[in-house]
């Protein structure tokens, strides 16, 4: 495994995501549908 050797952590306090994104994922959640059977998932993109 590498080795890290930096002891400075980035900040995240200004990460904004993008309106684009924001509306792709939420998009793709409404069209996702997740099926049980017995022990099973299937997962479908109702497009």
């Amino acid at each position: 495994m590498a080795k890290v050797y930096s002891n400075v952590t980035p900040k995240n306090d200004n990460l904004k995501p993008k309106d684009e994104t924001v509306r792709f994922l939420l998009n793709y959640s409404k069209a996702l549908s997740v099926i049980n059977y017995n022990k099973l998932k299937f997962e479908a993109l109702l497009n």
